[in-house]
């Protein structure tokens, strides 16, 4: 082992940490600089196989900074192995610069966008599980953790899910550095209380007691190549700001750069630097997985008017296109027998992934099966999504594809009550940019729909209902993503009333209940809610002048709102129904009427506007 040139490396990417901080006038310097011979040592030791001019090739080891402020050892990495220009290295963090603050995809060689602590491991774990269940190729998915993200519940999910999965081609590298951003992190220099955590849930723990030292580090990353069976973590004791006598292991310098007055003085600490050395990285066996040639499914087989809940025609639309879409994967939160994703469980075992109740990891796995081609399907309750929302708005930023599905939603699952009503989903997925959102109302355009999320490039969200609904729609119908359907008309229409999902159920009564009255409404299936049919619903608005939206989501980000903006400039009356009261148990009818969702509180509205 050339150590005399790992050493060299080392120095000018320490160079180059401080140089593009000092420069930018920001970043996280120290927090980069006590990972710097851990990294360098992975790269240019011998352990990792990569092609650094095939970054997307299926073979490649995979690493991920979890520990995402320490961006400018990332790119000073990349430098060292020739693909970042001194030039670039000098662009940290000013506008148009793919060196951003936080590792983003704008940087070819960055696996994930991280810096929201806690969620690298688990997006590594989705690689790991697709390199050995799914793919079944050799390549090995190393994640830099940080010490103090190690407080995060999600780092813990994903520790026990790899243990549980066996996962020996994952390694994470531990850096405790001891200091986090205000002082010292919960466990300091201890390394024996992460080893006792962390070995309790099944990995193989390997403690380096000087993370600094070359000779020690490579003998760890040997040692963790051969375990069996198991997840690997390297726990290496560091010193924030190593190098630099100014930063080294002293409070008060998280996120800040060496002032341009101290720089001098702390390049010269380094020593002697030459950045026409190179660093050499493996390269990977010439693997690829097998293709899966996609089979056209048979299309729904409904009748009209058949009860069958969204939820389960999720699941049977899952199981239906597991061969028209090979690189489908399901994840689901220990409660597929609900959400009826275990249809596509027990067809496709080897594709299907019982993340347990654990949502936050469910969804950073997800992320990581999808950054290596997967099409990932998540499912759990609508209102279990929210805790993983971080996770979820990290996906966006990564560029993942992801189609998650929440059952369950609304004060219409009855007696359960409040803790289980997704009610802020919607609000939640229409804030993702870029995202789409649907809400079917009956099995068929459930299943049409299930097909658009699996085509769309992004991330989508289909809702789904507890109970049974009638079927509306024949198999012929299509749901294109940002349609609408019109499903009762008339010359003489009085009021239009949008809705989806149950309370599309509710308004098609209302209007038969109306008609007879002698009050003549037009009812809109907004089985998209983002995108929005804007032609239909202005059309709408303007024939009519009374739009009346009915949905079984608070008020505030749901249907109402969303139909409110595209309404903006018309000259329309609009009356918002959703959830505005505090939820309770009960049946059906008796919470749609409590929340005024209901038809009877249609047919009021409509006859006081109208």
């Amino acid at each position: 082992m050339a150590y005399e040139l790992l050493e060299q490396l080392s120095r000018n990417i320490r160079s180059m940490i401080l140089t593009s901080t000092t420069r930018a006038g920001s970043g996280h310097p120290s927090s980069s600089l006590s990972a710097t011979e851990l990294m360098v040592s992975l790269l240019f030791g011998g352990t990792f196989r990569f092609s650094p001019n095939a970054p997307e090739h299926p073979n490649n080891d995979r690493l991920i900074f979890s520990k995402g402020h320490a961006a400018p050892l990332l790119y000073a990495l990349w430098a060292a192995a020739g693909k970042v220009s001194e030039e670039e290295i000098l662009s940290l963090r000013t506008m148009g610069s793919a060196l951003e603050g936080h590792p983003t995809p704008a940087f070819p060689y960055t696996e994930a966008s991280t810096g929201s602590l806690g969620q690298g491991l688990s997006i590594g774990l989705g690689m790991a599980l697709n390199a050995k269940f799914v793919d079944k190729l050799p390549y090995r998915t190393f994640v830099l953790l940080g010490d103090s993200e190690m407080t995060e519940g999600s780092q813990w999910e994903a520790i026990q899910l790899a243990a549980h999965y066996r996962l020996d081609n994952l390694i994470g590298i531990l850096d405790v550095n001891r200091l986090g951003q205000r002082g010292q992190t919960m466990y300091g220099h201890d390394l024996d209380a992460y080893a006792q955590r962390i070995g309790v849930f099944g990995w193989q723990t390997i403690t380096i007691e000087d993370g600094h030292d070359l000779e020690s580090i490579g003998e760890a990353y040997r040692e963790a190549l051969v375990v069996r069976d198991k997840p690997a973590m390297i726990i290496a004791r560091t010193l924030k700001g190593r190098g630099v006598a100014l930063l080294e292991n002293r409070e008060g310098w998280h996120g800040k750069p060496v002032p341009q007055e101290e720089a001098g003085h702390a390049l010269a600490g380094l020593g002697a630097v030459d950045y026409s050395i190179r660093g050499e990285i493996q390269e990977p066996e010439d693997l690829l997985p097998e293709q899966g040639r996609p089979v056209q499914a048979s299309p729904p087989g409904y009748e009209r008017n058949e009860s069958v809940a969204t939820r389960k025609a999720y699941g049977n639309a899952l199981a239906r296109l597991s061969t028209q879409v090979p690189g489908m994967v399901v994840l689901d939160a220990e409660v597929s027998n609900s959400t009826y994703a275990d249809f596509f469980a027990g067809e496709h075992p080897e594709r299907f992934f019982e993340m347990f109740v654990a949502e936050q990891n469910m969804v950073g796995a997800a992320l990581g099966l999808s950054l290596r081609g997967k099409v990932p399907f998540v499912s759990t309750f609508a209102a279990f999504l929210t805790r993983a929302f971080d996770q979820i708005r990290m996906s966006r930023y990564s560029g993942g594809r992801i189609v998650f599905c929440g059952s369950h939603a609304g004060v219409s699952i009855g007696e359960d009550g409040t803790s289980q009503m997704g009610l802020e989903d919607l609000a939640m997925f229409r804030t993702v940019l870029d995202s789409v959102v649907l809400y079917p109302s009956d099995a068929m355009s459930t299943e049409r729909l299930v097909e658009q999320a699996a085509a769309h490039e992004g991330i989508s969200y289909i809702r789904t209902t507890r109970q049974a609904t009638p079927v509306l729609y024949g198999p012929d119908e299509r749901f294109p993503i940002g349609g609408s359907k019109v499903l009762i008309q008339h010359p003489e229409d009085k009021a239009v009333i949008i809705a989806a999902g149950i309370t599309l159920h509710e308004a098609l009564a209302a209007a038969d209940l109306l008609e007879e009255q002698g009050v003549l409404v037009r009812v809109i299936d907004c089985y998209s809610i983002k995108p929005l049919d804007r032609k239909s619903i202005r059309t709408a608005a303007r024939e009519t002048g009374f739009v009346v939206t009915v949905e079984d989501h608070y008020a505030q980000g749901g249907l109402g709102e969303a139909v409110a903006e595209v309404l903006v400039g018309l000259s329309v009356t609009l009356r918002i129904l959703a959830v505005r009261r505090m939820p309770r148990s009960g049946k059906l009818r008796e919470l749609l009427d409590w929340e005024s969702i209901s038809r009877d509180a249609i047919i009021r509205t409509v006859r006081e506007g109208a």
